[in-house]
């Protein structure tokens, strides 16, 4: 009778941990990473408009470039990325030839605007971007004081270099970054706008 009772208290308690163990396993192969991932919201596309300005020592815009482009909120999306300008040589070797020095040896850089917007997503009617910004362009030897006291050989190049996480509203044009010229009074921004694409 013992042993009957034994039999049969080892079977219900098997019972009991292998139903257990099935629940604990189906638990824990709901929290694998394919079930925590949190499905992805729909890709949302943006057209970006960049305003390159150059300001006079009142504030008013004295001459602007335009750069378009577009980015996407979807996380696999690269972003936005644009380089347009000239590549400038640069005298770095001379030799004599009947008395005079001729130029042999060049270096050149690159001078213009380079624009990269990733990682584009929205907050509330807003649009969230992490943005880096360099524009350059040769000093005017005649009105900048830099160039002026410079080898006339050596060309004085401008640089204007952001980066930066914004958030502009969607739909308006934002100012996003500005800074003063260093050679004349005036200054330089970069206006950005955003609009949806339907």
């Amino acid at each position: 009778m013992r042993k009957t009772a034994q039999i049969t208290l080892t079977c219900c308690f098997a019972v009991l941990v292998s139903s257990w163990g099935g629940k604990v396993f189906a638990q824990e192969s709901d929290k694998s990473p394919e079930a925590a991932k949190a499905p992805e919201p729909p890709a949302h596309f943006y057209h970006l408009e960049f305003l390159v300005q150059e300001t006079g020592p009142d504030g008013k815009p004295t001459n602007s470039r335009t750069y378009s482009g577009t980015v996407s909120t979807s996380r696999t999306d690269r972003g936005f990325s644009m380089r347009t300008g000239s590549r400038v040589p640069i005298v770095t070797g001379m030799t004599s030839v009947d008395n005079k020095n001729m130029p042999v040896q060049f270096q050149y850089i690159d001078v213009g605007v380079s624009i990269d917007a990733r990682d584009a997503r929205e907050t509330g009617d807003k649009l969230a971007l992490s943005l880096n910004a360099d524009i350059s362009s040769l000093a005017d030897p005649a009105g900048s004081a830099i160039a002026s006291s410079a080898n006339n050989s050596a060309p004085v190049v401008r640089q204007n270099k952001w980066q930066a996480g914004v958030l502009i509203p969607i739909g308006k044009s934002a100012v996003v970054f500005t800074s003063d010229v260093l050679d004349s009074k005036g200054g330089m921004q970069l206006v950005v706008t955003a609009t949806p694409i339907r």
